[in-house]
């Protein structure tokens, strides 16, 4: 039975202040849940979050990971830097790093190999922009991602897809509950095919096109949705909605 994953992702929002505050409100509200609870937070909250996280189910992950151990990459973070501070998720190659700063899908197999030897869930972001549903290659471009993207991973179990519909990102627009389920049944025979059907029954996927407060409980009722990668509904008590969507 796969376990739910409602994760939040931050982006480049949030101090150190406002951050450990409305950690310390979710506590109590999401405590009970029938999930797995993740907040992604940008890098330099990592530390702080993490203090403020002590003690709840609220794990943290981070929004992004470089492959190298180390070295000249300015700007960028390591898996063994992540592990310090006991980071448990890594979300890679989300649509505003593939759209603004042209990460690809070899790079995102370089930095979900990465995240698994060192023991970091990676979250593999894949989806369609609103040009390819329309010209209707979804599916093409969603196997190549998934084919590129998760290269030579031993155990898919351990990795969670994220789908998420470039064009209902950030726009208040939704694939139906029917659009959704749909696509990540695809993505889902594809990871059998590519791996195994029996390694993709075990696999979470969540959805990550602007899921919130209203429309947790229709997606989440999806027979092959497995949980939320949450944008700006993470940024408030609305997290605790969606966290508590079967209540």
């Amino acid at each position: 039975m796969r376990r739910p994953l409602i994760a939040g992702n931050w982006k480049m929002n949030m101090t150190a202040e406002s951050g450990a505050k409305l950690i310390e409100e979710l506590k109590p509200l999401v405590k009970d849940a029938n999930c797995d609870v993740a907040l992604c937070v940008p890098a330099i909250l990592i530390p702080a979050m993490t203090k403020a996280a002590e003690g709840s189910n609220i794990a943290i992950g981070a929004e992004n990971v470089h492959w190298a151990e180390s070295g000249a990459y300015t700007g960028e973070i390591s898996c063994a830097q992540l592990n310090e501070y006991g980071v448990k998720y890594a979300i890679i190659g989300h649509s505003e790093r593939r759209q603004y700063f042209g990460e690809t899908d070899e790079g995102v197999n370089k930095r979900t190999l990465a995240a698994l030897a060192h023991g970091i869930t990676p979250i593999v972001c894949v989806g369609e922009t609103l040009e390819e549903r329309e010209g209707g290659v979804t599916e093409k471009v969603l196997y190549k991602q998934l084919k590129d993207g998760l290269a030579n991973v031993e155990d898919v179990t351990k990795v969670v897809i994220a789908y998420e519909p470039v064009w209902a990102i950030g726009t208040g627009r939704t694939a139906t509950d029917e659009q959704a389920q749909e696509t990540i049944a695809y993505i889902r025979k594809t990871i059998g095919e590519l791996f195994c059907p029996k390694c993709a029954q075990e696999v979470v996927i969540q959805y990550g096109g602007s899921m919130n407060a209203k429309n947790c409980k229709g997606l989440m009722a999806q027979p092959d949705i497995d949980g939320g990668l949450i944008g700006g509904a993470s940024l408030k008590l609305d997290f605790a909605t969606i966290v508590n969507y079967d209540k």
